[in-house]
């Protein structure tokens, strides 16, 4: 008998330590391993391994850049400068929010399976080491808007607000997630504003394709949510997965939907190409319904691999199709 529940408990550990490799405060073995080990906790803490929930912030400021690009004929110099310059950025604003994130989150998080052996929950870091390594990580990506125009610094204001709300927003709103959708899709206008287009958000190209990413996030991180959604019932954490449980396939279809609409619209109010018909908008849509159609959202290894995997998928296609449409 105590052998069985020996077996059990082993299982369980098991079973803890890998949902807790899908973000929840284990790494998957790799370059992490390489860190000092007092480094790797915060590796955890921003999220870096693996490197998915940097380049979805990445990604729309990305594609904003290369909108400019191609609306304002800049040298392929400039489009350069702006991307690293991004990324750079990018990088330590991905570290803050993450750390931001799970320092208001950690109540929550210790209630939750998955989450429960993150940094913070399990005592490596400190409330105030989180909060000062999310200070000092905004103030990093802040320094990088010192060699941008300053409307791009003014441009970020509402993503930073956003991100800040963004914690608290799954305990006031089932929505979430077009939050985060709105928060990280806002980086267009960002990267847009880096090549002299001074007030991105009014152009209706841009709201846009804004609105397609928007819809994009929302779509990956209902199923992120579903990792979490008998705990998040239990606990009182609200979300898109939560609300509609058993039928959301049928919205994100609909969502799907309206994506490849805006993409459309996108397209045509910009004389787009061929290129950006087949690649960007046939291979985002082709790929975001295939994710749709063949993940098993019961199942959290499933949910998982398609957010952690499958996004490269769909960025590729829209980054592909803005550069050669």
């Amino acid at each position: 008998m105590d052998k069985k529940m020996e077996n059990r408990c082993s299982m369980n550990d098991n079973k803890n330590e890998s949902l807790s490799q899908q973000y929840g405060g284990v790494h998957s073995s790799g370059w992490v391993d390489l860190l000092p080990s007092s480094w790797v906790p915060y590796v955890q803490l921003a999220r870096l391994s693996p490197p998915a929930a940097l380049f979805l912030i990445y990604l729309p400021h990305f594609f904003g850049i290369i909108h400019a690009a191609r609306m304002e004929r800049h040298d392929l110099s400039d489009v350069l400068r702006s991307c690293i310059l991004l990324l750079g950025g990018s990088l330590f604003y991905s570290n803050a929010a993450h750390a931001w994130n799970d320092l208001i989150d950690a109540p929550i998080d210790k209630r939750v399976a998955r989450t429960k052996n993150r940094p913070i929950v399990r005592g490596d870091i400190t409330m105030t080491a989180a909060f000062v390594f999310a200070l000092s990580q905004a103030l990093c990506a802040a320094c990088f808007l010192s060699f941008l125009p300053r409307c791009t610094a003014i441009s970020t204001i509402p993503s930073i607000i956003g991100a800040t709300y963004y914690p608290w927003a799954k305990l006031h709103t089932h929505f979430p997630q077009l939050i985060l959708g709105f928060c990280l899709s806002w980086g267009a206008v960002v990267g847009a504003s880096t090549l002299g287009i001074e007030k991105p958000w009014t152009e209706t190209p841009v709201i846009c394709l804004i609105a397609a990413l928007i819809l994009w996030i929302t779509i990956y991180d209902t199923i992120y949510a579903y990792q979490d959604i008998t705990d998040d019932e239990k606990v009182g954490v609200k979300s898109t997965a939560v609300l509609f449980k058993e039928s959301t396939k049928s919205m994100l279809w609909f969502l799907l939907i309206l994506k490849g609409g805006f993409l459309v619209g996108y397209g045509g109010l910009t004389e787009a190409g061929v290129g950006y018909y087949v690649i960007a908008f046939g291979g985002s849509v082709l790929s975001l319904g295939a994710m749709i159609a063949s993940v098993d959202l019961k199942d959290q290894a499933s949910c998982w691999w398609w957010f952690s995997v499958g996004f490269w998928f769909t960025g590729g296609s829209l980054a592909f199709g803005l550069i050669f449409g």
